[in-house]
C-alpha cells in the first residue's frame, strides 16, 4: 500500500459488485462487467483505489466482522484475477437502527459522514483535493460533497434513484456515468484537460 497521491474512493455494492442487498457470503459477490478493468486503469494511472463501504449487516446481526473480512478477501481475489488491486478497504459496520451492541452507538464512520475518508487520509496521506468519490447512492455523492471532492454517480445499482434524490436535495453531481468504467475514463480524461 503506497502512501500519498490522489485517490478514487469507491463504493462496493452497485458500483464494483452487482447490487444484491446485504451480501453476507463471498459466493454472493459478482463483479459488474468492466469494474476490474476500471480499477486496473486507476492502478496504472497512479491513483489509489480505496474502497469505502457502509456495511450495516454487521449491526443488524446478519453477519460478523469476520464474515465481512471473508467477503472483502473474496472481492480482492476476484479483482486480482483480472489484474486489479484495491490499495485499501474501509467499511462502517455501525448503524443506529441495528440490534448488535457496540455497533449502534457511534455512526460517524457511516457515509455520508467522512469518518472513512479521514481514516484513509491518516493511513495513506493522500491529497483529498485531487481525489474523487464514485458510487451509486446519494450517500456517496453527499460524502464527496462533505469531504470536498467531486462525486461521480454511476447508474448501476441504485443510481437512478440516487439521481432523483440528488435533484430533490440540491446535491451537485460532478458527473453521471453509465458504470465504473465510464466514471474512471472521465476521471482520467481530466488529466489531459488539466484539472
Amino acid at each position: 500500500m503506497e502512501r500519498g497521491g490522489r485517490a478514487v474512493f469507491l463504493d462496493r455494492d452497485g458500483t464494483i459488485t452487482v447490487e444484491r442487498g446485504h451480501i453476507t457470503r463471498p459466493s454472493d459477490l459478482e463483479l459488474i462487467d468492466g469494474a476490474a478493468k476500471a480499477i486496473r486503469n486507476l492502478n496504472s494511472a497512479g491513483y489509489l483505489a480505496v474502497l469505502v463501504s457502509n456495511q450495516s449487516g454487521v449491526a443488524r446481526g446478519l453477519m460478523s466482522e469476520e464474515d465481512l473480512a471473508g467477503i472483502h478477501a473474496a472481492l480482492e481475489e476476484l479483482l486480482s484475477a483480472e489484474g486489479a488491486l484495491l490499495d485499501a478497504a474501509y467499511y462502517c459496520p455501525n448503524y443506529e437502527g441495528g440490534s448488535v451492541p457496540g455497533f449502534i452507538e457511534d455512526t460517524s464512520c457511516r457515509k455520508p459522514d467522512t469518518g472513512m475518508i479521514e481514516a484513509a487520509r491518516r493511513d495513506l496521506g493522500m491529497d483529498i483535493a485531487s481525489s474523487f468519490v464514485v458510487g451509486d447512492q446519494i450517500t456517496d455523492i453527499e460524502l464527496a460533497r462533505n469531504a470536498g471532492m467531486p462525486g461521480v454517480l454511476v447508474m448501476t445499482g441504485k443510481g437512478a434513484r440516487a439521481e432523483a434524490r440528488a435533484r430533490e436535495r440540491g446535491v451537485a453531481i460532478a458527473r453521471k456515468a453509465r458504470d465504473l468504467r465510464e466514471a474512471v475514463a472521465w476521471i482520467l480524461s481530466l488529466e489531459k484537460g488539466g484539472r
